[in-house]
């Protein structure tokens, strides 16, 4: 198991210069927030108000809109507050109504249906309980609304049509998303493009002026295009990540409920709900719209959404009414469902705040800082070039291509000298540009957009933007196991009844008649499945949790008909499978008045509160030690066969000790002591297929992959060693296999050193899960955790990246997650470990690609003013490359389609440099390379170009020209150096990314026609091929000394460290 990190990260935590002030200055800094996932408001405000911007709208439309959020909360509380006060004012209109002797609410048709949506509405919003009662309940309510409150509406077209038309359909109005002219006017909204158009309209009413306008529109006319250009380029690019965002915020508001139909089970989507649809609901859920409770056993609602009360409300007959967007916290019930949509209060309150208002990323936050320190340098060389410039000009020291001073003081005219200072202004404010990376936080939009994009096609949902990078920097991955590394395909393949082993695939012939008929009615009634027999034949169709539907096929096997078994006794309560406790109980009361108490669980824990057993015979057999030891071998057996071990008892009871009223019938516990034994049950569960793969893959990543499960230790074992988390049997001895009771009981700081050894956790609570987390996270891991129930909510809602599934997942442990692995397979979640480090890396190639770009033309442009008064590279030519280097570029390598190289690296530390050595090694060499070759040929272009018997103004036209190509192309070619950084092959792959060939072919098919064809408004002039040949060959070059440059070690310690270890050295400069 050796691995890139198998080293805890805490290590790394520890790893400063003597003084330790490195840290301390990175948390210091406004632009380090290693979690945006619980920042504070002031923490995010902090970072926006250092940062240096040109365009704020811009640059923060993908950040956490604080002004909206603040008003999105205020709105939130304004409804709660109304709707509060709206239900008072009815109470209050009510009990004058009744004083007054007023005729009360009857229920009025509407159409086909014998209740219409406004007294619906008034009837749950008010909670009318008296309105209910009067109109006859909740079966008289069914009648009305043409609906069965077992088997449910018939949900064919027609009825499901008919009751959208009568009561609506359960969507509600969203405010539409940022149409195409919106990002075109926030393009619009850059300082330095607003100053060039200014400088831009200028130029031309002074070129019509002095030239005349045929000629003198160019100079103007071509800068303003440009920018224009640049703004609509920009707005495309931006229009068309908003749509990708919209999408997949369609896709995460779009959750999936069962209901029944037709007497059937069936999965819809939420939106799809309709009046007069019964709803099954059980912990974890959430409800889908405003109903009444049918039947329910201790079911407590959390409300806290809508009251803002976080106080459970336990639902019952006195308080039958359910509120959409409430989610079930505890017991299980079936609610009918009376209004939808804009018809409930969660509609109302969804159609007010339902504009998205964004979140910013630990990425985005720290490419904010790298931006605003390479903008102040912009700038300042920006000045510096103006202020040169300037005095160069107006001290005549600027030429003519003819070598007459451009300014001669008293000779000059007013409009020539102010054009000069324009076009030198227009320079200056050209070099911000470009200089100023205002593209950069913006590209991991841009990157995360394509990666959520792609990882849906991967059965990935990115709920929380920032998930996605920080998957990158995972190093540990702490799974559930059943399935995720399991297929969750369970059926039964041992038992034992009647105190030995059958063959579990016989029928009931081997079971004796009253062990038979008790084990028959613990599977039918103990269970929150279904068994739906179609009534035309057919197949039978099973629905609940895999266990589930495992036993009831089993059951069926036994000659269980499920319809005859629940309708043949009255269940008193219900005690819902507990993760705490590890079973679940059902009080049932039959025909005779006899009372029987099923419970079923964890075949350990059951056994231990069974005295006694029946046998073949329909004796009941005290449990005496050698029995006890049979079963509790039998259990060991089957787990070390890798089955999970469940045990069925039961026992009578007296029916006057069950108490009366419904309160105190919720509220019973169910008596869980001497239990008679029925069985024990082995469900074979096979692991997925490809995840020993998986498993494996991560381990060579640096990923350590912990499983945390709630079955027996030994089942836990024998699946850990089947996929590769446990390497061999000797590997598992506590504490690296241990039991979740044992970890809980040792301290903090024994938890913290333990939790670094721990590979496998069995028989573990929610809240070991959670220990294990928290213990994990001190140590300095990056911690990943995958959870389905509402108990995983606190570990999903503490760990860096909360993973929830989607098949089994529940509501709460959606809501509690930051990405849904929608087919709930391990090996999606190592394919989000990839997309994660693929973000980082995609990221950092364009860091390299524009540094290159920004040094190399900043550098031109500064040593040819200051020796010369003149820059090659004009504005309108700055513009195309900044074009190339920010939209283009960005586009180009934000979107590399993860490889197999970055799962052969550990993962990426949270304050490792963004600019890594190799990153500064290739873009030095590069900038060094572009910056040699072009100040020689502006220099001395002439005589090497053969241009010195040219008119001056031509050669100087044609040197120009040259440089600004062999500059655009020589970033062509920079550009497939920047997609492997630190690889030989830059090729690798390259046919796989085919916007990143269009984009290098349509730059270079536009940098031909600006040569070629439109010199006139970039002041270009046409190159012979002989000068194309040269223009390339400079280009190429960057190839071969890429390659070269790949060759020089660089050392492991980060640059900033040298300096900040001379610091430490040097305590006194």
């Amino acid at each position: 198991m050796n691995s890139p990190s198998n080293s805890s990260p805490s290590s790394r935590r520890h790893d400063l210069e003597a003084g330790g002030r490195s840290f301390d200055d990175e948390l210091s800094s406004p632009f380090y927030i290693p979690s945006t996932k619980n920042a504070t408001i002031e923490r995010l405000r902090r970072w926006r108000q250092a940062a240096l911007v040109l365009n704020a709208s811009r640059r923060f439309r993908y950040t956490l809109d604080l002004k909206k959020e603040e008003e999105r909360q205020q709105i939130y509380r304004k409804i709660r507050a109304n709707i509060e006060v709206i239900r008072a004012a009815y109470r209050f209109t009510a009990s004058l109504g009744q004083a007054n002797g007023e005729v009360e609410l009857h229920a009025t048709p509407a159409g086909d249906f014998g209740i219409d949506q406004a007294q619906l509405s008034t009837m749950t919003m008010d909670r009318r309980l008296d309105f209910l009662e009067r109109i006859g309940g909740v079966k008289r309510l069914s009648d009305l609304l043409k609906t069965n409150t077992e088997k449910g509406i018939h949900g064919d077209d027609t009825d499901l049509l008919k009751r959208k038309n009568a009561f609506g359909s359960n969507t509600y109005p969203q405010k539409k998303g940022r149409s195409f002219w919106r990002f075109l006017w926030e393009a619009w909204q850059d300082l330095t493009l607003i100053i060039l158009m200014v400088a831009a309209v200028a130029s031309l009413v002074l070129g019509i002026k002095t030239e005349g306008i045929k000629e003198g529109w160019y100079d103007g006319a071509s800068i303003a295009f440009a920018v224009i250009l640049v703004i609509v380029v920009t707005a495309v690019s931006d229009y068309k990540q908003s749509l990708q965002f919209q999408n997949l915020n369609e896709e995460k508001r779009n959750i999936h409920t069962e209901v029944i139909r037709g007497g059937k089970r069936v999965d819809v989507s939420i939106y799809d709900i309709v009046v007069g649809d019964v709803v099954p609901l059980n912990i974890g859920d959430q409800v889908p719209a405003d109903g009444v409770l049918i039947t329910g056993h201790s079911l407590a609602i959390d409300e806290s959404s809508m009251t803002g009360e976080s106080k459970n409300i336990y639902k019952n007959s006195r308080e039958p009414f359910l509120m959409s967007g409430c989610k079930v916290v505890d017991g299980c019930g079936t609610m009918l469902v009376t209004s939808v949509g804009i018809n409930t209060e969660w509609g109302l309150l969804m159609a007010s705040i339902s504009e998205d208002t964004g979140e910013e990323t630990p990425l985005q936050v720290r490419l904010n800082g790298v931006a605003t320190f390479i903008g102040i340098v912009g700038l300042t060389v920006a000045f510096l070039v103006l202020v040169v410039l300037l005095v160069r000009y107006f001290t005549g020291h600027s030429k003519n291509a003819d070598g007459t001073p451009q300014f001669q003081a008293g000779k000059t005219s007013v409009g020539d000298a102010v054009d000069g200072a324009i076009k030198i202004l227009t320079i200056a404010v050209t070099i911000v540009v470009v200089a100023v990376p205002e593209g950069l936080p913006l590209a991991v939009t841009l990157t995360l957009a394509y990666s959520m994009r792609k990882m849906m096609a991967d059965r990935a949902l990115v709920r929380r933007l920032s998930a996605c990078e920080t998957m990158g920097s995972a190093t540990t991955i702490c799974s559930d196991k059943t399935g995720t590394l399991t297929l969750n395909q369970m059926t039964v393949v041992e038992a034992f009844v009647g105190g030995k082993k059958i063959d579990p695939s016989e029928n009931k012939s081997q079971l004796s008649p009253m062990l038979s008929s008790l084990l028959i009615e613990g599977i039918a009634q103990n269970t929150n499945g279904s068994v739906f027999i179609p009534e035309g034949g057919g197949d039978l169709e099973v629905s609940g949790s895999p266990t589930e539907k495992a036993i009831l096929v089993w059951g069926v096997k036994l000659g269980m008909n499920f319809d005859a078994v629940k309708s043949e006794s009255t269940v008193l309560h219900v005690f819902p499978f507990n993760s705490a406790k590890k079973r679940g109980g059902v009080a049932l009361k039959l025909p005779d008045s006899e009372v029987h108490i099923h419970w079923k669980g964890a075949a350990e824990i059951v056994l231990a509160s069974c005295t006694a057993y029946i046998d073949g015979n329909d004796n009941i057999i005290a449990m005496d030690d050698a029995k006890v030891l049979f079963f509790k071998k039998a259990i060991e057996d089957m787990a070390a066969s890798s089955l999970r071990c469940i045990a069925i008892a039961y026992r009578s009871y007296e029916m006057d000790k069950v108490p009366v009223g419904e309160e105190e019938l919720s509220q019973w516990a169910l008596p869980e002591d001497d239990l008679v034994l029925l069985a024990i049950i082995g469900l074979k569960d096979p692991c997925r297929p490809g995840v020993k793969e998986a498993v494996q893959l991560c381990q060579n990543a640096g990923v350590k992959v912990r499983m945390v499960t709630g079955d027996n230790p030994q089942t836990a074992r024998a699946i850990a060693l089947e996929c590769g988390i446990l390497s061999s049997k000797e590997e598992a001895v506590e504490p690296i296999l241990i039991e979740g009771k044992v970890f809980r009981e040792y301290s903090d700081e024994e938890k913290e050193k333990i939790a670094e050894k721990i590979l496998v956790m069995g028989r573990s609570a929610p809240n070991d899960k959670l220990l294990l987390v928290q213990a994990l996270r001190k140590r300095g891991h990056v911690v990943a955790v995958t959870g389905d129930g509402t108990n995983d909510a606190p570990a999903l809602h503490e760990a860096d990246i909360g993973l929830s599934m989607g098949i089994q997942g529940t509501e709460v442990a959606k809501e509690n997650s930051d990405i849904i692995i929608l087919d709930d397979n391990f090996a999606s979640v190592v394919k989000v470990v990839r997309w994660g480090r693929s973000v980082y890396a995609n990221i950092q190639k364009f860091i390299q690609f524009q540094l290159t770009v920004n040094v190399a033309a900043l550098i031109i442009n500064v040593v040819a003013a200051v020796s010369s008064g003149d820059v090659p590279l004009n504005a309108v030519q700055l513009l195309w490359v900044n074009l190339i280097m920010d939209t283009l570029g960005a586009l180009a390598l934000a979107t590399e389609p993860p490889t197999d190289h970055l799962m052969h690296r550990p993962p990426v530390g949270r304050r490792e440099p963004l600019i890594t050595n190799i990153m500064w090694r290739n873009l030095l060499i590069q900038a060094a390379y572009q910056v040699s070759v072009l100040l020689v040929l502006n220099f001395r272009g002439k005589s090497l170009l053969g241009l010195k018997d040219e008119n001056a103004e031509r050669a100087n036209e044609v040197k120009n020209t040259l440089i600004f190509n062999a500059f655009v192309l020589c970033q062509i070619f920079n550009e497939f150096n920047a997609r492997k950084p630190d690889e030989l092959n830059i090729f690798d792959g390259i046919t796989k990314n085919h916007l990143f060939m269009v984009i290098v072919a349509v730059t270079l098919v536009l940098q031909v026609i600006i040569i070629e064809f439109i010199g006139k408004f970039t002041s270009t002039v046409k190159l012979n091929w002989k000068q194309w040949l040269i223009s390339v060959v400079i280009a190429f070059i960057s190839w071969p000394l890429a390659l070269v440059g790949k060759l020089i070690p660089v050392p492991n310690t980060p640059v900033h460290k040298f300096f900040r270890f001379s610091r430490h050295r040097n305590p006194q400069s």
